[in-house]
């Protein structure tokens, strides 16, 4: 069963595209243009996940919080235009488990969103990926390289789990630290880059072919 999600913006054009884009991904959605709509939803459906505006009409978004904490143990994303230290540290100790500065890029709420749902068991994923001659097992947590078994940590997995989820995609080195290290990510350029390095020594142990692209001033990709 896919994950449901509950999506609480008042505007329509973004509460929309939110939801075109969670459901492409496979998710089941409920839109709420309303603090008080949200509130009414939280308290009479069972969601996986919500996706939380602030300024809201009927109700604020601080407020819906605590009473979506209070109904459903389930991880809260919020979308603010407020940007400060401050406001983000005062949500995320009021209990919200992520927060995206508006405006913001759907790519990046969509990894951000399946991070969340991981931790509570609830992703969507694939069993096996797969990428010219190395494959990846979640069942094993295990990835191959020409039938070799590479000696990975946790973090360089899921940096090359993150990658062969979306084999076109460029990811920023914040979208790799929030995957791999499921926390925040603080400017850990050189953490990244050593486990980048790492990754890449470890393929050419058992081949020449290139697997990890550096993209200048974005980010890595599969070469």
């Amino acid at each position: 069963m896919s994950a449901k999600i509950l999506i609480v913006e008042d505007n329509q054009d973004i509460n929309d595209m939110i939801r075109e884009a969670l459901v492409k991904e496979g998710y089941s959605c409920i839109q709420a243009f309303s603090g008080t709509e949200g509130r009414l939803l939280a308290e009479h459906d069972e969601f996986n996940l919500a996706i939380l505006d602030l300024m809201l009409p009927g109700m604020t978004g601080e407020e819906l919080l605590g009473i979506i904490k209070e109904k459903q143990a389930i991880p809260v994303i919020i979308l603010s235009a407020k940007d400060s230290l401050d406001s983000k540290v005062g949500l995320l100790s009021s209990g919200a488990d992520d927060y995206m500065t508006k405006p913001f890029e759907l790519k990046e709420l969509l990894v951000r969103v399946q991070v969340q749902l991981r931790k509570t068991g609830n992703a969507k994923e694939a069993d096996t990926l797969s990428y010219k001659d190395m494959l990846l097992s979640r069942a094993e947590m295990k990835i191959t390289v020409m039938g070799n078994e590479l000696s990975l940590t946790r973090q360089e997995y899921k940096i090359l789990e993150l990658l062969l989820s979306n084999q076109k995609r460029v990811f920023s080195k914040q979208d790799i630290y929030d995957y791999a290290w499921e926390d925040y990510y603080i400017g850990e350029d050189k953490t990244i880059n050593v486990h980048i390095s790492n990754i890449r020594k470890k393929i050419k142990s058992y081949t020449d072919e290139e697997y990890i692209e550096t993209v200048w001033g974005v980010g890595f990709k599969l070469y």
